[in-house]
C-alpha cells in the first residue's frame, strides 16, 4: 500500500516532484513507469550529495537501518551501509554468522527482535527466494529487498536503469543484450521488469542449460527475445549486460567447460565491437574474468562496471530516503 507525498523541498536541498511513496520494495513487478521514472530523479539528487566535500544530508537522523545479511556480499553490504550513513541514519550491519541463527532461530523470530530493538526499515539478502516477503507480512517498518534467491534484485536493476540513462540519455527503445546465466539470476528477473516498464527492447541470451524454457520468460514478458546465438544478437546492440556464472546455485553437468561457454558466451572485444559504437557493457559483479567477459572489454572504455557500483550508493539512498517518507 502506498500514500501520497506532496511536492515539497527535501533535506538534500532538491525539489521532489509528486510520488507515490511506497512501504516496501520487494521487486520490480509492481513499479510504473512514473515511478521508476521520479527515483531515477531522486538517485540523481542524491548522486550531487555524493559528490560533495561533506557527503551526508539529515534526512534519515534518527531511523535505524538494519542490514540483515544471510548471504555473502560485497558491493551490495557496503553500498547500502554508505548509503544509510550518508542519509545520518543509524546503522547495524548483521550476518547469520555469530548471530542466533546459527542456534536455530527462526528468521521471523529474528526480525521481531529486530524490531523490538528498534528498526525502521530492514535491508534483506536472504538465500530463499521470497524470504524477504514473508518479514514484510510481519514487520511492522519498511523491507528492501537485496536480493532473495534467484527471485529478484530490485536495486541492482534500478542502478543498471540509472547507469544506461545517465549515460545514453534514454532507455525506451534501446536494445539490451543480457547475456551468461539467465535461469539462476535475480539481476536478470529484476532488470527485465525495469527495462520492458521503461521501453527498452530486451534479448536473452544463454546456453538452452542455463536458459530454461523459452515460454517461461514469453509467458511474463511476451516482447522479449530468446536466443542462444550470441554473435548475432549483439549487433547494433546499445548494452551488452553479461551475468556471473553462479555456481552456487547451479546443479553439476550444466556446462561441458568453462572454456567452451567462454568461447561461445564470453563478451570479448570482437563481440563489443559489431554492437553499437556506444555500446555500453555492464557487468552486476563479481566477475569471472576470462569465463564470461575477458579483462580487456571489463576495463574498456564501454565498460560502465565500476560506474554501476558508484551509483549503486544514490539509487539505494534514494529508496531508503523514499522509503523512510511513506
Amino acid at each position: 500500500m502506498s500514500t501520497t507525498l506532496a511536492s515539497s523541498s527535501n533535506s538534500t536541498g532538491a525539489t521532489q516532484p509528486q510520488a507515490n511513496y511506497r512501504r516496501h520494495v520487494l521487486d520490480l513487478d509492481d513499479f510504473s513507469r512514473d515511478e521508476i521514472g521520479e527515483i531515477l530523479e531522486t538517485t540523481a539528487s542524491m548522486k550531487e550529495v555524493l559528490n560533495r566535500p561533506i557527503k551526508q544530508v539529515p534526512a534519515l537522523r534518527g531511523k535505524t537501518v538494519v542490514n540483515m545479511f544471510f548471504e555473502d556480499s560485497t558491493r551490495t553490504r557496503i553500498s547500502f551501509e554508505l548509503a544509510a550513513r550518508a542519509l545520518s541514519a543509524n546503522v547495524v550491519t548483521m550476518s547469520a554468522r555469530g548471530s542466533s541463527v546459527e542456534k536455530g532461530e527462526s528468521l521471523l523470530d529474528t526480525m521481531r527482535t529486530l524490531q523490538a530493538l528498534g528498526a525502521d526499515i530492514i535491508v534483506m539478502r536472504h538465500r530463499e527466494s521470497g524470504a524477504p516477503y514473508l518479514v514484510a507480512q510481519h514487520f511492522l517498518g519498511s523491507v528492501l529487498n537485496a536480493g532473495d534467491g534467484r527471485h529478484a534484485h530490485p536495486t541492482q536493476a534500478l542502478l543498471d536503469l540509472f547507469t544506461i540513462q545517465e549515460r545514453l540519455g534514454r532507455i525506451e527503445g534501446l536494445k539490451v543484450v543480457i547475456v551468461g546465466d539467465i535461469v539462476h539470476s535475480r539481476v536478470a528477473r529484476s532488470n527485465l521488469w525495469g527495462l520492458t516498464t521503461m521501453g527498452a527492447h530486451v534479448t536473452l541470451c544463454a546456453p538452452t542449460t542455463l536458459l530454461g524454457p523459452a515460454a517461461f520468460w514469453t509467458a511474463t514478458w511476451p516482447k522479449v527475445t530468446i536466443t542462444t546465438d550470441l554473435d548475432e544478437c549483439v549487433r547494433d546492440a546499445d548494452v551488452i549486460m553479461t551475468l556471473r556464472l553462479q555456481k552456487e546455485r547451479q546443479e553439476s553437468g550444466l556446462l561441458p567447460s568453462l572454456r567452451e561457454y567462454s568461447r561461445f558466451f564470453g563478451v570479448n572485444a570482437a563481440r563489443v565491437a559489431c554492437a553499437a559504437p556506444h555500446c555500453l557493457v555492464m557487468h552486476p559483479g563479481p566477475m569471472n574474468e576470462g569465463v564470461e567477459i575477458t579483462p580487456d572489454v571489463a576495463t574498456s572504455a564501454q565498460s560502465v562496471i565500476e560506474t554501476q557500483v558508484t551509483n549503486g550508493v544514490a539509487v539505494r539512498m534514494a529508496l531508503l530516503y523514499r522509503l523512510a517518507e511513506h
